[in-house]
């Protein structure tokens, strides 16, 4: 079992807050170098990041809050990003402060660098590891692998249902699931499209004559692209007033496998936003080799391999 989660993931669990209530647990934490979890109240004129422990004081150095700070290859966002979040970190060092309580140096590097030579340097192409969303921009999402290391799912790697944004699929602090693409350089370069299912996997949740609920995606001169799943559109005839980003109710007329299509027809658009839906995987964990999304008897081939 993989220890080494996305920061956040260990900040509310009793082991984590058993500690940090316990001045014993705390220096027996110290002796073994834990990875633990505290939130970051703020980040001082130094950028040094104060940590909120219970009955004590703790304090991250600047240097020690981030692969590559004292390097100079990581710029002071990763450290200012982090006040009011849970962040990870090994304690370095116990002392008294001036008032008498306890005093923590804290480490975040050294738990990412533990990180990155315990978990994600023996990582390889096609497994499937836990991951959490950062923040979002237009070309893709940025996550984390475990105690606040970075990595990135491009836009098109995110689902086979396009989308104009990341936040069509994610959110800021979303557990997800990825699939390691590719490694460069100790760079871990994630996809995330394959674990949810292929063609087929997603067709088997819908039936000929059936209406149901879409997101409009798409809105070309030929048709109107709409989302049954993140893995799963269908095209619909044009119409107007139709804009990428609405509900619809469509009634879905044929499935053609061997072409990878759905023929839909559109029965109501709605002015309301679509509900969030909860990603449904397919996979989530384990080593994929290869991925064929398309069914075994269609024309064009979607296939990734990752070996």
């Amino acid at each position: 079992m993989n220890p080494y989660y996305p920061e956040g993931k260990f900040f509310q669990t009793r082991r984590n807050r058993d500690i940090l209530n316990s001045e014993s647990l705390l220096r027996e934490a110290y002796e073994q170098r834990t990875i633990l979890e505290a939130t970051a109240i703020l980040c001082d004129a130094a950028h040094d990041l104060i940590v909120d422990l219970p009955n004590a004081h703790g304090i991250i150095p600047r240097e020690e809050g981030a692969l590559g700070i004292a390097e100079g290859t990581t710029r002071d966002i990763a450290i200012l990003s982090k006040v009011n979040r849970p962040v990870c970190f090994i304690i370095e060092d116990i002392s008294r402060g001036e008032d008498g309580a306890p005093l923590y140096t804290l480490s975040r590097r050294a738990a990412q660098e533990e990180c990155m030579t315990n978990f994600i340097s023996r990582l390889t192409r096609g497994d499937i590891i836990p991951a959490r969303v950062t923040h979002l921009e237009p070309f893709g999402a940025f996550v984390d692998i475990g105690c606040g290391v970075p990595s990135m799912i491009p836009i098109d790697m995110i689902s086979v249902s396009r989308i104009s944004h990341p936040a069509d699929r994610f959110y800021n602090g979303q557990d997800i699931f990825a699939v390691v693409k590719d490694i460069q350089e100790g760079r871990i370069f994630l996809s995330h499209k394959e674990l949810l299912g292929t063609w087929e996997e997603n067709c088997a949740a819908f039936h000929t004559g059936e209406t149901v609920a879409g997101i409009v995606r798409s809105v070309e001169s030929y048709g109107i692209f709409i989302e049954l799943a993140p893995n799963l559109a269908g095209l619909a005839e044009p119409k107007e007033n139709v804009y990428a980003g609405q509900s619809a109710i469509v009634n879905i007329k044929a499935m053609i496998p061997e072409k990878m299509k759905i023929k839909l027809g559109i029965v109501d658009v709605l002015s309301s936003p679509p509900t969030a839906r909860k990603l449904r995987y397919f996979l989530s964990a384990g080593n994929l080799q290869r991925w064929e999304y398309s069914p075994e008897n269609c024309r064009k081939q979607m296939i990734s391999t990752f070996v």
